[in-house]
């Protein structure tokens, strides 16, 4: 196993890093070339096509249709992919702060996709919940008092 599964030292741990790049999703047929260019940084196949995040930038310029203008948060501790209760202490926070997102868990790190005109807030949020855990507020679970 690989990575860190002790929550309250991920949380304690992690450092939210926002990419400046706007992403897109998109869907594509199985049969639709994709360029190497494109800047694609996830796929994954479903029944009804491959799902695509790229930046927008470059979806408009390959003429892909692009939907969910977003930013990409990456939470950089390595986390175990059998960790338990990382993102279901942190993604109730962003909800009542009526922030969407759309997590993806990769091999090293958790990856969070939220609004792009939300995402400093949200980047806030992951920030006060790493220092609640560093001075010991958070302990067990996802639910924290403010």
């Amino acid at each position: 196993m690989s990575g860190e599964t002790d929550l309250q030292t991920l949380l304690a741990s992690m450092r939210p890093r926002l990419d400046d790049r706007v992403f897109a999703f998109a869907s594509a047929t199985p049969d639709q070339p994709l360029p190497q260019e494109a800047g694609i940084v996830m796929r994954f196949s479903e029944r009804e096509g491959t799902t695509l995040v790229l930046p927008m930038e470059d979806a408009t310029r390959l003429g892909i249709e692009g939907t969910f203008p977003c930013r990409m948060i990456t939470l950089d501790i390595h986390s175990s992919l059998e960790a338990v209760g990382f993102l279901a202490a942190i993604l109730p926070r962003l909800a009542a702060a009526g922030i969407g997102v759309n997590p993806v868990s990769a091999f090293h790190h958790d990856h969070l996709f939220v609004p792009s005109d939300r995402a400093e807030d949200a980047l806030a949020i992951l920030s006060g919940i790493a220092a609640e855990a560093q001075a010991g507020a958070i302990r067990r679970g996802p639910v924290a008092s403010n």
